[in-house]
This record gives structure tokens, C-alpha cells and sequence, in this order.
């Protein structure tokens, strides 16, 4: 089972990528890996060249959310036959640079690595219920996801 694989309310605890990096590298088949690679995905402060002042990230379930978020890492693990994957998704109220998404892959080769942490997060922000609210200059944006 993939480690280190939850869902986490903001500034419940901080889980950064050297952390998820370490927790891969304590598989004990890291011998046999040549690549890690990781993903932070981050709140962009503008959108459509319009100014966004905060994101409100939200999962009516996230106990659900999480499980789903399991069974995605589990099944990209082995579709690409890489040793460990790494995913933190955050909720909550987020600024401009605030970690969202966090994914760190180890596997023996760069190219099913790379392919495995591509596809994670695609998965993820597709296939998982999330409610996004954009603050803007503007007003508020609804983008729903996954479910």
C-alpha cells in the first residue's frame, strides 16, 4: 500500500515534498529504483489575467475523498510497475504560492516514473469530488471536479 497517501485539512499538519521524498525512499525495494520524481501543485494568483485574492478547496466526503485517492495511487502503481507513490491533496482556505496537490513517485526507470506521476495527477483532479471557489478582482468562481 502506497504511503503517505491522504487528504489533509490546512494547517492540520504540514506535509512538505522532502517529506513524502523520505517516506519513498523508506521502501525497502529503494535499491532497486534509478528515479523520484515529485509534483507541487501550488494556487496560482492569477487566472485568465484576472487577479485571484483566495481558493476555498472543499470534498463533501473527505473520508471518501481519501479512499478514492488511495485506490488512484494504488492502480497508477501498478498499471506502471513503479516501487512507491507519495500523495498529499490539501482542502481548505489557500493564497497565492499555498501548496494544493503534493505527488512523489520512486521507481527503477525515469520513463515509467514520469509516466506514473503524470497520470496521478490527472487522476486526481479529474476523478476526485472537489469544489473549488475562486476569489477574484472579479468575484467568485464555482469549479467543480472528479465525482
Amino acid at each position: 500500500m502506497a504511503l503517505n497517501v491522504r487528504v489533509i485539512k490546512k494547517d492540520e499538519e504540514l506535509v512538505t515534498i522532502p517529506d513524502l521524498i523520505n517516506q519513498v525512499k523508506k521502501n525497502p525495494k529503494i535499491d532497486e529504483c534509478g528515479a523520484v520524481f515529485s509534483f507541487e501543485g501550488i494556487v496560482r494568483g492569477k487566472e485568465n489575467e484576472t487577479k485571484v485574492k483566495k481558493l476555498n478547496l472543499s470534498t463533501p466526503d473527505i473520508q471518501k475523498t481519501e479512499k478514492e485517492l488511495k485506490e488512484i495511487i494504488e492502480y497508477v502503481k501498478n498499471k506502471h510497475g513503479v516501487t512507491e507513490i507519495a500523495a498529499v491533496h490539501y482542502v481548505g482556505e489557500f493564497y497565492t504560492g499555498d501548496s494544493l496537490l503534493l505527488v512523489v513517485v520512486a521507481g527503477a526507470h525515469r520513463g515509467e516514473t514520469v509516466d506514473a506521476l503524470k497520470e496521478s495527477i490527472e487522476r486526481i483532479k479529474h476523478d476526485l469530488e472537489f469544489k473549488k471557489e475562486e476569489f477574484t478582482d472579479e468575484g467568485k468562481n464555482i469549479i467543480m471536479s472528479g465525482g
